[in-house]
This record gives C-alpha cells, sequence and structure tokens, in this order.
C-alpha cells in the first residue's frame, strides 16, 4: 500500500511538472555528456603520453646533394665515412640511449605508410626528396634541448626535428580542450542542480495540502520526502541514459575518427568508455537526490 502510494505520488509529480522535468533531462544529460567527454579526452591523453614517453625520438637529418639548407650548400652530401664519424659523435653523448640509422628508401617507405590514404601527398614526393637521417632515442626525453643544441652546426647535418616539441604542441591543444569541456560540464551541472531544486520545490508546494495531512497522521519526514526524491533519481536516471548514448556517439564518430591520425597502439578503449558512462550516471543520480534532499529540507516545511 505504501509503496503505491508513493509510486503514484511520484507519477503525479512529473506529470504536474512535466515542463521542469524535461528540462532536468535535457541539462543533466548534456552536462553528464560533456563531463564524460571532458573524462574521455583526459585518458586518452594519458595513454597517448604513456604510449609516447618511451618512442620520442630527435631526427637529426643529413645533407643530401643540392639541400636548401644554408648549412648545405656546397656540399654534394655525406658519405659513408662522415655518416661513420656523425654516428660515433652521437653515441658518445651521455643523453642518448640508442641511435638508428634510417636511409632514404626506409623515409619514402614510412612517409607512404603514414600517408598511405592521402593521393594527393603521395604525389608530391618522391623517394629521391628524403633525406638519410639518424634516429636518436633519449635515456630521458628532457634532456633534448642538450642534444640539439650539440649537433646543430655539425658539419653534414641539414636539421635537427625534437618529436616531443610537435607532440607538447598537439597534447597542449587537448588539454584547453579538456578544460574546456570540463568547465562547461561543471556550468551546466550547476545549472541542473538549480534546476531540480526548483522542480521540487514547485512539486512540494502543489501538494502542501497532502504533506501536510500525511504529518499530522504521523508520517515521517523520509516517507514524506521520498516520492520527491525519486522524481529527481528518475530524471537523473534518464538523463544518464541519454548521457550515455551521446558518448557512445562520441567513441564511435569523434575518437574513432581522431585515432585514424594517432598511434594505432593508443585507442580509447570501451572498458574506458563504459567506465565513464557509469561514472558520469552516478554523479548525475547523486546531484539529483542530493538537490531533492537540500531543496526539500529548506522548503518543505508543512
Amino acid at each position: 500500500m505504501r509503496a503505491n502510494f508513493i509510486f503514484s505520488e511520484v507519477w503525479i509529480g512529473l506529470r504536474r511538472n512535466l515542463t521542469m522535468t524535461i528540462a532536468v533531462i535535457v541539462t543533466v544529460a548534456i552536462g553528464m555528456a560533456l563531463l564524460g567527454v571532458g573524462l574521455m579526452i583526459n585518458s586518452q591523453i594519458s595513454t597517448m603520453k604513456d604510449f609516447w614517453a618511451d618512442k620520442v625520438e630527435i631526427s637529426v637529418f643529413l645533407c643530401k646533394k643540392n639541400d636548401p639548407f644554408p648549412q648545405c650548400k656546397g656540399s654534394g652530401g655525406v658519405n659513408q665515412q662522415e655518416q661513420a664519424a656523425l654516428k660515433a659523435q652521437i653515441e658518445g653523448m651521455t643523453q642518448v640511449q640508442a641511435v638508428t640509422f634510417e636511409n632514404a628508401a626506409q623515409a619514402y617507405a614510412n612517409y607512404r605508410e603514414q600517408f598511405k590514404n592521402d593521393t594527393v601527398m603521395l604525389s608530391v614526393v618522391q623517394a629521391g626528396d628524403m633525406p638519410e637521417s639518424f634516429r636518436v632515442k633519449l635515456k630521458d626525453p628532457n634532456t633534448y634541448a642538450a642534444v640539439i643544441e650539440a649537433l646543430k652546426g655539425t658539419p653534414g647535418v641539414s636539421n635537427v626535428v625534437n618529436q616531443k616539441e610537435i607532440l607538447e604542441k598537439f597534447f597542449g591543444l587537448l588539454e584547453k580542450l579538456r578544460w574546456a569541456a570540463l568547465v562547461v560540464a561543471i556550468i551546466l551541472v550547476f545549472a541542473a542542480t538549480l534546476l531540480i531544486g526548483n522542480t521540487v520545490r514547485l512539486s512540494a508546494y502543489n501538494r502542501r495540502r497532502e504533506t501536510g495531512i500525511m504529518r499530522l497522521v504521523g508520517a515521517s519526514n523520509l516517507y514524506i520526502q521520498l516520492p520527491f526524491v525519486m522524481e529527481g533519481v528518475i530524471a537523473g536516471l534518464i538523463g544518464g541514459v541519454v548521457a550515455a548514448v551521446l558518448l557512445i556517439v562520441s567513441k564511435v564518430f569523434l575518437f574513432d575518427g581522431v585515432q585514424l591520425y594517432l598511434a594505432n597502439n593508443s585507442p580509447l578503449t570501451w572498458e574506458t568508455v563504459a567506465s565513464v558512462i557509469s561514472l558520469t550516471m552516478i554523479i548525475g543520480v547523486l546531484i539529483c537526490v542530493l538537490a531533492s534532499f537540500v531543496t526539500l529540507r529548506r522548503y518543505l516545511r508543512v
């Protein structure tokens, strides 16, 4: 009997405040979806950083014939003896862990693999355009500055590129996107909290006579408050389900699409998505419960 009464009160409350309930669901859905996207971006960044941490290298490009770099003017390229001397110099640095030589054919093969789906990029570059280089792996990627400074201006070296600087710019952009998503999500969560509190207050005001009678016949505070709290829980659950759908769509169309341009060994897994969905649904329901409970304690006075 009591359960039937509580569920009937919940249904009455949802029906009376349908517009506000829909507003709560939409706000919770958008807020939790943005929060989830921020968490997914954070997970993707962490995975990528872990993947690239031991793969960041310094590329030391060698001069070739007719190279446009100023330090290569008048040079007919680097011969075998100069290559060996340069390799020995690099290996002798205390910061260096390993040195790998990449000839023009290997560089062109890597280039074709990287741009295999881009016919324009493949058509403008030939094998002879690719420079030879040394791939230098450091013991500590943070010591790249000293190595680059020592190698710049070395005879036979056209350019020195640090992959860490390129990656840091990309990761910096992703960090800004992550914080932007989290800030917007927090604002929407705050808005959802206010909407939930207002919905509960209106529902409590509309049913003040019923709650007054229940108080007079000895009903406990929890029994009176439970229908209102359950209304918030239902709105939070529905909003969480909508947010889960939005997060799944984001995984399929956004993260998997971007993955084509990232390392294949650092994808955003479905396990991560599932954990993010679970967390956002829990947060959404908790916000609804807390907002309902606090609002009732303040406004439900009969």
